[in-house]
């Protein structure tokens, strides 16, 4: 599952659990911003991603992926 939409609606799925405030999940809405994730919270859904393709998320990457849209395309890079 390597198309770019598909990953999007998979990773909104994996963070509806984490999403105490009932934001709704769109390509710009922020983690720190929108869904107040802790990096605890945050560390969880790395896993999950990571889980979910068989990929690795580099940490010196995380800082840059703010918004969920960011993170689908980063997913959808390192699927391939």
């Amino acid at each position: 599952m390597t198309d770019r939409a598909q990953i999007f609606t998979r990773i909104v799925d994996l963070i509806e659990p984490f999403n105490e405030k009932r934001v709704a999940l769109g390509e710009d809405v922020s983690f720190a911003r929108h869904l107040e994730l802790d990096s605890l919270k945050v560390m969880d859904l790395v896993a999950s991603i990571e889980d979910e393709w068989d990929i690795t998320l580099p940490l010196n990457m995380l800082p840059e992926l703010e918004t969920i849209g960011q993170l689908a395309d980063a997913v959808a890079k390192l699927a391939k």
